[in-house]
């Protein structure tokens, strides 16, 4: 017997806690009956799973791609109700020809290094905040960013969901529409980075993640992408293990 949301999560289509959404908002069925029990194990061998009406099944090959997701892209698969680019998109326009979802987020406005996967098991437990799996960004944010500033941003600041510090920050350079920086977090909370920014009268301009974990975005540009390493997936499931118990 299995757990239901591990057995989602085998066949690729997303992670154990998105299957959980997915099972909380009544989109899975197991035997052609609707089921909302977040604990309910099933017979991988007899019965049928189908989420949103279709048919899912554990998938053998797995693949674990870094790409470099441009400006103007949803970190979201599928169609957007508003007309958007997702990540279907990006994936139909090069001629990927698999089905995957992003591990974590990254913004819409925002760009950068994104892990794409169909392995739901490796997504949660490198996506899941417990895990605490560091990030680090490119800011560029308009105005000059006095030491001042740069002191009060490294000591943290309360925002509306409450207190919040990069775990590093570091002045790169200042050009004359404004202010590169350097920022490592491990939170996932949404828009984090430019709400803190917001914070100190600083909007962010331009917003460039350039890693995740161990893994390093390298020589990628916009629409590059690249297969991840055995050793750096099993590299960035290491940091994941060493990061939970240094807590």
């Amino acid at each position: 017997m299995e757990r239901l949301n591990k057995y989602i999560a085998k066949s690729g289509i997303c992670s154990r806690r998105k299957a959980d959404e997915l099972i909380l908002e009544g989109k899975v069925k197991v035997n052609g009956k609707t089921v909302k029990n977040l604990g309910l194990k099933i017979d991988p061998k007899k019965d049928v799973v189908e989420v949103e009406g279709k048919i899912v099944k554990p998938t053998e090959k797995k693949i674990y791609l870094a790409i470099y997701k441009p400006v103007g892209y949803l970190s979201a698969v599928g169609k957007d109700r508003f007309g958007r680019k997702t990540l279907t998109d990006f994936l139909n326009e090069l001629k990927i020809p698999y089905k995957l979802f992003p591990v974590g987020r990254l913004d819409y406005n925002s760009e950068g290094l994104l892990i794409l996967t169909n392995d739901g098991e490796f997504a949660n437990k490198v996506a899941h905040p417990r895990n605490e799996i560091k990030k680090v960004y490119k800011v560029k944010v308009a105005g000059e960013v006095s030491q001042e500033t740069l002191k009060k941003m490294e000591e943290g600041t309360i925002l509306e969901d409450g207190f919040f510090k990069p775990d590093k920050i570091k002045m790169l350079k200042r050009e004359e529409d404004g202010t590169w920086l350097l920022v490592e977090i491990h939170s996932g909370k949404k828009r984090i980075i430019r709400r803190f920014m917001d914070s100190f009268g600083h909007r962010v301009k331009r917003l460039i993640r350039v890693k995740i974990g161990s893994i390093d975005i390298g020589n990628l540009k916009p629409f590059d992408y690249r297969y991840l390493s055995e050793k750096e997936i099993r590299s960035i499931l290491d940091e994941k293990r060493d990061s939970f118990k240094q807590r």
